[in-house]
Formats: C-alpha cells, sequence, structure tokens
C-alpha cells in the first residue's frame, strides 16, 4: 500500500513525502542538492520496492520538489534535520539508507545520528562534504568575494538553471563535515561511483571507505558511469547492490 503527504516540519514548513508499506528493513532514499524525489534512482527504487513488497520511504528536502521553503534557505544542517525529521516520523524499525550525491552525506550524518537503526547504506557518487572539499575550492577568489559580500551567487550548472550558492550553505558546510577523522559507522556499507563522474571524484568513495570503522565496505566503480548513475544498467547494479542489504542473496 503506497500513501503521500506533507510533514509540517514544526515552523510552517512541508515536507512532502512518499511512502510505501512493507517488510523491514525500509529502504529511505535521500536526494541530492536540488535533486527530489521523482529522479530516475529514486523511482526506480519505488518500483523494485512496490513488487517485492519492501517498505520506502521517499521525501524532498525543505526547498526541493514539492516541499515548501526556499532552495536559498537551505543548508546541510536544515537539510539532514528534514532527513530525521521524516525518517523519526514516518518510519519504524531498521533502515538501510540510500543517497545520491549530497543525500550521500546526509546518509552519512542521519548513520552517524541514528545508528542503531541502520542495517546498511548505499552512496551512489556519495559527495561527502562536497561544501568545503569540492565547492569552496573551484570558486575563484572573485566568486567567493561576492559570495561572502553578496551571500549569494549563481553558478552554470551542466543539468539546468545556474545553481545557487549561498554563504550559509558554506559556512553550515564545516559544522557538519564527516571526512575529519573516523567516521564511527559499523553498519555494511556500499559505495557506487562512476569513473567519468565530473562532478565528484570516484577517489571519494575510497576516502569516505578509508575513514569508515565498519569493516563491511565495498566501493564499486564503474568505469564509464557518469554523476548520476541512472543508465538503465546503473539502475540494475542499484537494485544488485540493494538486494543483499535487505536480506537476499542477490542472485
Amino acid at each position: 500500500m503506497s500513501s503521500q503527504g506533507r510533514l509540517d516540519r514544526g515552523d510552517g514548513v512541508a515536507l512532502a513525502w512518499s511512502k510505501l508499506e512493507g517488510r523491514s528493513p525500509t529502504v529511505v532514499f535521500l536526494p541530492g542538492y536540488g535533486s527530489d524525489m521523482t529522479g530516475d534512482k529514486a523511482t526506480a527504487l519505488a518500483v523494485f520496492c512496490e513488487k517485492r513488497g519492501q517498505a520506502m520511504l521517499r521525501f524532498d528536502y525543505s526547498g526541493h520538489g514539492a516541499s515548501s521553503g526556499r532552495f536559498e534557505d537551505g543548508t546541510i544542517g536544515i537539510w539532514s534535520t528534514d532527513a530525521l525529521t521524516a525518517i523519526d516520523q514516518l518510519t519504524e524499525g531498521s533502515l538501510v539508507l540510500v543517497g545520491s550525491s549530497m543525500g550521500g552525506w546526509i546518509a552519512l550524518l542521519a548513520a552517524l545520528a541514528r545508528p542503531e537503526r541502520v542495517a546498511g547504506l548505499i552512496g551512489i557518487a556519495a559527495a561527502a562534504d562536497f561544501t568545503e572539499t569540492l565547492m569552496w575550492p573551484r570558486l575563484s577568489l572573485e566568486q567567493r568575494a561576492a559570495l561572502m559580500e553578496r551571500g549569494i551567487i549563481h553558478q552554470s550548472s551542466r543539468y539546468g538553471d545556474p545553481t545557487p550558492i549561498t554563504r550559509a550553505l558554506i559556512e553550515d558546510g564545516r559544522n557538519h563535515l564527516v571526512l575529519t577523522g573516523t567516521v564511527p559507522l559499523d553498519c555494511p556499507v556500499r559505495l557506487l561511483h562512476g569513473q567519468a563522474d565530473p562532478d565528484v571524484p570516484w577517489e571519494m568513495a575510497l576516502r569516505i571507505a578509508n575513514e569508515l570503522t565498519s569493516g563491511d565496505v565495498q566501493v564499486i566503480l564503474v568505469k564509464h558511469g557518469d554523476h548520476r548513475l541512472s543508465r538503465p544498467q546503473d539502475l540494475a547494479l542499484l537494485r544488485q547492490t540493494l538486494l543483499p542489504l535487505l536480506g537476499e542473496d542477490g542472485a
């Protein structure tokens, strides 16, 4: 059985969500920066979970998709709190977190906040700490100065309209960095990354794997895969990777 709704996070901002009832663990999909729960990977997982009777939760961060709020008001701290609000109020029992790009960072933060509930984690081109390690270094001195002075700049994007970058996003990101030492997560972790990713270097997956305390970590590199990893063969790999974390043999 599926259901949809809007979750008031307590300040008048409503988070849009879509949920499938089913067997545990609940698969929770965490979208990327500027993305939402209607993307190819999220919808493909929803179809997969519905067919096998697996519980699943999708949602949009504030300022994303069908949720209210302004995108420019969002930060890593706000969006990770959105994720925990949705998880805490809309799910029960064990979870498998699946995070795409920024969602991989959010998934790590959520798992660190609720370690007793997380049975597994999949990162798809996981962009941990991207505001500090990728976004800030790629800004020119002129862009950095404009960002500090005006509080916001817009950067061209290969995926559509120019992307707003705010001073609050950069500064708040520094309060939520995870790759500053050992990452104390002991659940199974799978990191999928395309080696043709123009946005997040595939070496990021190796760095995350190296910092995790878990002994059950696998990095799966896709030689010609891009950042989105949404081709049919990529989605098949995602399903194949997810199955063992749900208690299946993956055959």
